[in-house]
C-alpha cells in the first residue's frame, strides 16, 4: 500500500485523535525509517524517546523472536521468568528496591499516584493526599495523570479535573514550599520536562525538593519515562543530578518499542502495595520483558549512556553554530534530549526538516526538540545538523 492508500483506509475506520499525518513508515534500520513510498528519513524522535537502540536492533529482534516462540502471555497470576530478570536489571541499576510493571507512562505515574496516597493513609496521614506538580509538566492521558499534568489545554473538555492535584512554576522551590500543607503527601516532578519545552532544573532545585520532601515527610516521585534508559548520560536521569527520589516512573524506551512500563520504589513505599490494591493484566508479560531485558542489556553492554553524552554535546554545539546565521535563541536540554529553541515559531522548521527527511517534532511552539537513538554516531549528528540548516535556510 501506498501512503495515501494507508491513509485512505485509517482516516475510514480509526477515531482521529492525532490530526493530519502525512508519513506512513513500513521499515526501520538503525536510525533510519523509510516510508510506504520508499523515501528515506533520519530519525531523530526515536519514536518519541521509545526507540533508544533504533529501529530493529539485532537483540531485541531475536529476544522477541524467541520468546515469540516460547509463551508471549500467562498473567501475573503466576510468575514470569524474564519480568524477574527484567525487576533484578532494575533494581541493580537504581537506588529503589522494588518494581511494578504496567504498560505505559500513563500507567505507572497512576500507579504513583496510587502508591504515594496509600503510603501517606498507612503512615498515619488518613487525610494526606495532594500531589504538588509543576507547570508545563506532562504527566500522561489518563484522567488522574491530565490532572497530574499542569498544561490547561490537555483539560479542555474532560472538566471538572480530578481532586487532589496543586500546580507550582518549574524550577521554584519557594512556590513549592508554600504550596505544602497538611493534605500534601507527595511532590511529583520529571527531572528534565520533555513535553513541556526541554525545560533544564537550575543548580540546586531537585536536591531542594528532596530536602522539602524530608522535612514535610512527603514522597519524591521522578517522572523518568522520557529521562530514563541512558537518555541524559546516566542509566536513570536522576542519577544526572546525585538526587535520589523515593519513587521513579519510566517506560517509553524501557521495552524498545513493545508497550511496557514500570514504577520503582523504596521498600518502605513498595509496601503499601499489597495484593488487591494494584494490577496490569499484561504488565510486564513475557514478551514485553524479554523485549526491556535485551534493551537494558545492550545499552549497558554497549556504554550508550556515555554515548549519549558524547553526541549529545556534539548536536548541541553542531547546532548553536547556525545561531548567527539564524533566529536561534539557545540549544539546551542534557545527554540526548536535547531542544533548539528559536526567537519564532518552529513549527513550520519541524514541517521543513520532515520534508528534507529529517523526523523531529516541534513543542512548545518554538521548541525543535531532537531524541534520537542512543547509538547514533558523528556521522549521523552531522547529517542531522546538515538537515536542519538546509531546512532553516527554506524557512526563514
Amino acid at each position: 500500500m501506498t501512503t495515501s492508500e494507508i491513509k485512505e483506509v485509517a482516516s475510514k475506520y480509526i477515531i482521529n485523535t492525532y490530526g493530519d499525518r502525512s508519513l506512513a513508515f513500513i521499515k526501520g534500520e538503525g536510525p533510519y525509517l523509510w516510508d510506504a513510498d520508499g523515501k528515506k528519513y533520519l530519525d531523530f524522535l526515536g519514536g518519541l524517546a521509545v526507540n533508544g537502540l533504533g529501529h530493529a536492533h539485532p537483540k531485541v529482534v531475536a529476544a522477541i523472536s524467541a520468546q515469540a516462540g516460547e509463551v508471549i502471555h500467562t498473567s501475573n497470576l503466576y510468575y514470569i521468568k524474564p519480568q524477574a530478570e527484567l525487576a533484578r536489571l532494575l533494581i541493580e541499576n537504581s537506588d529503589m528496591d522494588q518494581c511494578f510493571f504496567c504498560n505505559s507512562g500513563a500507567e505507572a505515574n497512576e500507579a504513583a499516584i496510587k502508591i504515594a496516597r496509600k503510603y501517606a493513609k498507612d503512615t498515619g496521614r488518613k487525610d494526606s493526599y495532594e500531589i504538588i506538580t509543576m507547570d508545563n509538566s506532562f504527566h500522561g492521558r489518563t484522567m488522574a495523570t491530565i490532572t497530574a499534568t499542569a498544561q490547561p489545554k490537555y483539560h479542555v473538555g474532560f472538566e471538572p479535573m480530578l481532586e487532589g492535584f496543586k500546580y507550582v512554576p518549574f524550577d521554584d522551590l519557594d512556590a513549592t514550599e508554600a504550596a505544602i500543607s497538611e493534605k500534601t503527601c507527595a511532590i511529583l516532578v520529571e527531572p528534565i520536562q520533555s513535553e513541556g519545552g526541554v525545560n533544564i532544573p537550575s543548580d540546586g532545585y531537585l536536591q531542594g525538593l528532596r530536602e522539602l520532601c524530608d522535612q514535610h515527610n512527603l514522597l519524591l516521585i521522578f517522572d523518568e519515562v522520557q529521562t530514563a534508559m541512558g537518555r541524559l548520560g546516566t542509566f536513570f536521569g536522576y542519577q544526572s543530578y546525585g538526587v535520589v527520589p523515593d519513587v521513579i516512573t519510566m517506560a517509553k524506551a524501557l521495552g524498545s518499542g513493545v508497550p511496557i512500563g514500570a514504577m520503582l520504589a523504596k521498600q518502605n513505599v513498595a509496601d503499601s502495595f499489597v495484593p488487591g490494591t494494584h494490577a496490569a493484566t499484561f504488565g510486564g508479560n513475557f514478551l514485553s520483558s524479554a523485549a526491556a531485558v535485551a534493551t537494558i542489556e545492550t545499552i549497558l553492554e554497549e556504554n550508550l549512556a556515555i554515548n549519549a553524552v558524547k553526541m549529545g554535546n556534539y548536536l548541541a554545539s553542531g547546532l548553536m553554530e547556525l545561531k548567527g546565521k539564524y533566529p536561534i535563541n539557545e540549544v539546551r536540554g542534557k545527554g540526548l534530549l536535547r531542544g533548539l529553541v528559536m526567537d519564532v515559531d518552529a513549527k513550520p522548521l519541524a514541517t521543513k526538516c520532515i520534508e528534507n527527511g529529517l523526523v523531529t517534532i516541534c513543542t512548545s511552539d518554538y521548541v525543535l526538540r531532537f531524541l534520537p537513538p542512543l547509538n547514533i554516531n558523528a556521522a549521523h549528528v552531522e547529517e542531522a545538523v546538515d538537515i536542519v540548516e538546509k531546512s532553516m535556510s527554506e524557512v526563514y
